[in-house]
């Protein structure tokens, strides 16, 4: 098994709200990601609350039964779709892969 972590900061808005929503819209788009995609075996999304300077806004923890089911995702066609939002409204991410 296969653990993947991605924490993601997104870029600042004119307003609170605006970033609120990108980030509710990205959760939602990456939510469904796990319906979408066999490979996905589970999926959690979580919007963070804490509003420290050096906190991610949104992280993201699914697993897979191995490497090559964690390349499918990565690959595969609504990803890569979820992708091109996430460039738009993202600053930074970081990202762990582990086996479990």
């Amino acid at each position: 098994m296969v653990k993947h972590i991605v924490m993601l900061k997104l870029k600042d808005t004119e307003n609170r709200i605006e970033k609120l929503e990108n980030a509710l819209q990205l959760k939602k788009a990456i939510e469904a990601l796990g319906y979408k995609i066999d490979e996905v075996k589970y999926m959690e999304v979580g919007l963070n609350y804490n509003e420290k300077p050096t906190a991610f806004d949104l992280v993201l923890t699914s697993t897979f039964d191995n490497g090559e089911a964690l390349d499918a995702y990565r690959g595969h066609p609504e990803h890569i779709k979820v992708l091109d939002f996430l460039d738009k409204v993202t600053e930074k991410t970081a990202v762990v892969d582990y086996e479990i």
